[in-house]
């Protein structure tokens, strides 16, 4: 049963419950001032909940060598080079500088799947949302920023690049195609497009990248598994999971008529068996998507189309680096 793939319909063919159905460019460039308060490169576990407590860790950016000096008092006592000292006759330590301008690379789903929201927004918006903090987190930092944005009818890569201008690059396309699932009811769902996206990741991203997905996974297969493993073999690979509240248990709403494209279909959600079987579909699939997540280490943060996505990723991936920082400093951090 793929109810839960399908995108609810009210009178007219609005968007159910008043969800945000778009995001426009300016609404995505604003959104530059809310990118703080979480890093996705710092070697921090991140516990998925979709992948239940199982920890994670990202590489994070190397360190490169600058210099070996004289030792002065307050250095970190680990960093001194024992060898150079013993040849030296005083005490030296090995400088580092941290290794900046780390592509990242962004897979944006913007097909008809995700084009479903019973709350604040639809799942497409969210996910445009948490691209454009992303870009402008990463590019804040230094790092370049790049995208593979994929809808219904084909994908669009747009190359790494730094400051402002990589960020606009991405959410300027995430932008046209959001806006292109107006026409969603007109189109057919592109069975085979997130593994299209990734053979382009598998492509672009050749050693040391940050791949992040954005997507609400449908139509994951054998062949997802193993692109994404061909991913995880050089690079990291985080996964933002977006999901609608809807999606997890489908409510007693009696009669109600889902549409995918151009094909509809009445259910009778009043029947306890119907409620069930799309429970348990919905626990399976999670189950398979967590094994995947598990197996390659890859770090799965869930992300609600009812919930601000800023909150969310400051509680996700924020809250321990604040946690570490007030333990740092014996207060609270900002």
């Amino acid at each position: 049963m793929a109810l839960m793939r399908e995108r609810a319909r009210t009178d007219g063919g609005a968007p159910h419950s008043g969800a945000r159905a778009f995001v426009t460019l300016d609404e995505l460039l604003r959104l530059k001032h809310r990118a703080r308060g979480f890093s996705f490169l710092p070697r921090q576990p991140v516990h998925s909940l979709l992948a239940g407590r199982h920890a994670s860790r990202l590489r994070g950016r190397g360190l490169n060598f600058e210099e070996l000096r004289h030792y002065f008092e307050g250095d970190d006592t680990r960093t001194i080079d024992w060898l150079a000292t013993a040849r030296l006759g005083s005490p030296h330590v090995r400088v580092y500088s941290e290794e900046r301008d780390r592509p990242v690379l962004l897979l944006i789903d913007q097909r008809s799947t995700m084009f479903f929201g019973s709350q604040r927004a639809m799942k497409s918006v969210a996910a445009a949302e948490a691209a454009a903090l992303a870009a402008w987190r990463v590019t804040s930092l230094g790092d370049r920023v790049g995208a593979v944005v994929f809808g219904d009818s084909g994908s669009v890569a747009v190359k790494p690049q730094a400051r402002d201008y990589g960020a606009v690059r991405v959410l300027t396309e995430v932008a046209r195609q959001n806006a292109g699932l107006a026409h969603a009811a007109k189109q057919a769902t592109a069975p085979d497009g997130l593994n299209v996206a990734l053979e382009t990741a598998v492509r672009m991203a050749t050693h040391d990248w940050l791949v992040c997905l954005i997507s609400d996974a449908a139509g994951e297969d054998d062949e997802t598994a193993r692109l994404v493993t061909r991913l995880t073999a050089h690079n990291d690979v985080l996964a933002i999971f977006v999901h609608d509240p809807l999606e997890e248990d489908l409510p007693d709403i009696g009669v109600a008529t889902f549409a995918s494209g151009e094909a509809q279909i009445e259910v009778d959600a009043s029947s306890a068996s119907l409620r069930q079987a799309f429970s348990s579909e919905r626990v399976d699939w999670r189950t398979r998507l967590a094994q995947l997540s598990r197996d390659r280490a890859i770090p799965v943060l869930p992300i609600s189309a009812a919930r601000d996505v800023s909150d969310q990723l400051r509680e996700l991936i924020g809250r321990r680096r604040a946690q570490a920082l007030a333990g740092a400093t014996g207060g609270k951090a900002s």
